[in-house]
């Protein structure tokens, strides 16, 4: 997979060394010629020295054949521009956002050409969330734009899921259950799989079904 990354920052070089060692085609773009000059032979990237937020650049680096286009700038400002212009205009199938501040998530959208946006302090707090909740839905990751997101519920005494199968709960519509995590093992629910209290179980639902879900697993709804 070619992958292009704009920004050759701590978060951009090390992505970009990490999927140049899982095997990928990586091309770090960065207009610092004193950072590339220090990196380029340690990484073993190809290089494109200039400003990822003009599109001689983008043009520069081929942008139309990449798979996949990262912002990850310490801007967000220019990680916006750098994603809208890698999907209208070089067409990129995979475009991801750095988000450095979190009030500007929200802007991290398919309207500025993100299919998925990071970010990490919002990351920490479902990381966070999902190590000392217990009983309650937590979103770890949003998918397709916000539109579908990566839930886990870790049951509790009393969950209405308890002693059921699968099969038994009143799933809603665009939800799945995906896996539980039981005594750190990784089991593949099928529609015989009992629940136990201390269960992890992961779904991916879509944000209208996410209050539903609730209901079934946790028993409250928001």
């Amino acid at each position: 997979m070619r992958i292009a990354i704009a920004g050759a920052g701590n978060v951009g070089t090390y992505v970009a060394g990490d999927l140049h060692a899982k095997g990928h085609e990586v091309l770090l773009i960065e207009q610092n010629k004193e950072v590339v000059q220090h990196l380029k032979e340690e990484l073993g990237v190809t290089w494109i020295v200039g400003d990822a937020c003009e599109l001689y650049t983008l043009d520069a680096a081929v942008l139309t054949s990449c798979d996949v286009m990262v912002a990850a700038t310490g801007d967000d400002e220019d990680n916006l521009v750098i994603s809208l212009l890698a999907k209208q205009e070089f067409g990129v199938r995979r475009v991801v956002g750095r988000v450095n501040h979190p009030d500007n998530e929200w802007l991290f959208t398919e309207s500025w050409g993100v299919d998925v946006a990071v970010s990490t302090p919002h990351l920490l707090t479902s990381l966070v969330e999902e190590a000392v909740s217990t009983g309650d839905l937590v979103r770890l990751l949003k998918l397709e734009q916000g539109k579908v997101a990566l839930l886990e519920v870790t049951l509790a005494e009393g969950s209405p899921a308890e002693g059921k199968t699968v099969g038994d709960l009143e799933m809603p519509p665009d939800c799945t259950l995906v896996a539980i995590v039981r005594d750190r093992h990784v089991i593949a629910p099928t529609s015989d799989t009992q629940l136990s209290v201390g269960d992890e179980v992961l779904a991916l639902a879509t944000s209208e079904a996410e209050s539903d879900l609730r209901e079934v697993l946790a028993g409250d709804e928001e």
